[in-house]
């Protein structure tokens, strides 16, 4: 059950030459925490509804990826998915949270479950978030623009904060809060916009990476919950279901009538869910 929310505190840390910005609830010192990572466009600001309510019965921390939000990479960062896993692996160490829950969304979930692979023995639980192992997957048309050179560049340079607000709210089943999407567009600037060139044009080939997580995954069947908004625009309800490749014993939660974001359109359903999943982990 949840109970009243827990404050949050908007607070940063120093992570090598980086100031990581993150939101955090419940015991700060705990050990063990419920981990967010958000996807793009995010921040840790993604999470506040969640992190509050986890942070009722567990430390409960959102950390936000290095130029998405307000946190600056450090220079030279070349935004692959390598360097974003062992940034999380160094955030991890300097919070001193040992043994994770692991809430993923978007292209954080490539994030999270690289890490997952490289530490097995400190993630208790895993739960995703319109996102995962994606083998096959086809890239959205957003995506494709990106990845091609030049003219990724030309798309994101024209991008306005009326172009934002309809493309992705309109692309949603239930539309999203303006507050949302206002918030979302504020953190997409300049060199947020260059590390999503960078990330989707290093990750261009995320299917047959994918293929490759399946079987060491699946060895360590570790907790999962799949939480899927059936109608997103980007990653299709089928691939909710090829979570068991990798999950064998998830527990798949769909949507009808959410999108991409489940957690924003749909809080009153995705909430207690995702509570209800890390409370059970032992």
């Amino acid at each position: 059950m949840i109970g009243e929310a827990e404050e949050l505190e908007v607070t940063s840390i120093q992570v090598g030459v980086v100031q990581l910005r993150m939101i955090e609830a419940g015991p700060h010192q705990a050990s063990e925490a419920v981990v967010f990572i958000h996807g793009n466009p995010g921040s840790c600001e993604d999470f506040k509804g969640l992190v509050a309510a986890a942070g009722v019965a567990h430390r409960a921390v959102a950390i936000e990826l290095p130029d998405f939000g307000q946190t600056i990479a450090a220079p030279g960062f070349g935004h692959t998915v390598h360097e974003y896993t062992d940034f999380l692996d160094d955030a991890l160490t300097t919070l001193g949270i040992e043994r994770v829950q692991l809430v993923l969304h978007d292209l954080g979930g490539l994030v999270g479950l690289s890490w997952t692979l490289a530490n097995p023995d400190k993630v208790a639980s895993v739960t995703l978030l319109n996102t995962g192992v994606l083998p096959g997957y086809k890239w959205h048309r957003a995506a494709r623009i990106w990845q091609t050179p030049g003219l990724g560049e030309v798309a994101q340079g024209v991008l306005t904060r009326g172009v934002f607000r309809r493309a992705t709210g309109n692309a949603e089943p239930r539309g999203l809060p303006r507050e949302f999407l206002d918030q979302m567009y504020d953190n997409f600037d300049r060199r947020t916009r260059k590390a999503v060139l960078d990330f989707y044009r290093d990750i261009k080939d995320i299917g047959d990476v994918s293929r490759l997580m399946l079987e060491p995954l699946a060895r360590l069947d570790l907790p999962c919950l799949v939480i899927w908004g059936a109608a997103d625009p980007y990653l299709p309800i089928e691939f909710a279901e090829k979570q068991r490749q990798a999950f064998p014993s998830a527990y798949i939660h769909t949507l009808e009538n959410s999108g991409h974001w489940p957690y924003i359109d749909d809080p009153a359903t995705v909430t207690p869910l995702v509570v209800e999943f890390v409370s059970s982990i032992e």
